[in-house]
């Protein structure tokens, strides 16, 4: 009787196994390799053919010649995705008083002639310590020091921000944001 029952039972499992476990990852795999490639493939960034990061994740940025991002809550290693989450730490808390006080003096030592107020968002980490983005405010806050360390204008950086300003997600969600990445590498190509 038991063995009568098993059958069944294991002929299900098996079934469920190869349906769950094997066609279905296949199909929808198959489905974003063909329909979303890019963002299936980890959204990879290239400069000259050679991967240089992710349009997904943040990275350190410390050179005065480029664009810096917001702060990594992922420690000891910045941007690492694999402890990836907030820090948890609350407005009263010391330590996040101090992580953004440090940020405040890197940023108005690198630029001591701007008196702007600083953006938060270049002082304090995202919800994941991994976003790639910064807000306008926080890029053209940095447009001064990036185009006197590259010794081109202003007016230059400010047309690379803007191109490489993504709107709001359907017009209305969100704020206007900058990809870090993408306009360092931009950067690069148009004003070394």
């Amino acid at each position: 009787m038991f063995y009568k029952q098993m059958k069944p039972a294991l002929l299900v499992f098996v079934t469920l196994t190869v349906i769950t476990g094997v066609l279905y990852p296949l199909l929808i795999t198959a489905i974003a390799q063909i329909a979303f490639a890019h963002q299936a493939n980890g959204s990879i960034m290239l400069r000259n053919g050679i991967p240089v990061g992710s349009s997904l994740i943040g990275q350190e940025f410390s050179d005065p010649k480029y664009f810096w991002g917001r702060l990594s809550a992922t420690s000891p290693t910045g941007y690492s995705p694999l402890p990836s989450s907030g820090s948890n730490l609350g407005p009263l808390n010391p330590a996040l008083r101090e992580r953004a006080e440090a940020r405040l003096k890197m940023g108005q030592g690198a630029d001591p002639e701007n008196k702007s107020p600083i953006p938060v968002d270049l002082v304090t980490s995202s919800a994941s310590g991994l976003d790639p983005h910064i807000s306008v405010a926080g890029a053209l806050y940095q447009v001064p020091r990036v185009a006197r360390v590259r010794g081109v204008s202003q007016e230059q950086v400010i047309r690379l921000v803007k191109e490489n300003t993504t709107g709001r997600l359907a017009g209305v969600f969100g704020e206007p944001v900058v990809n870090v990445l993408q306009l360092n590498l931009a950067l690069d190509q148009r004003a070394p």
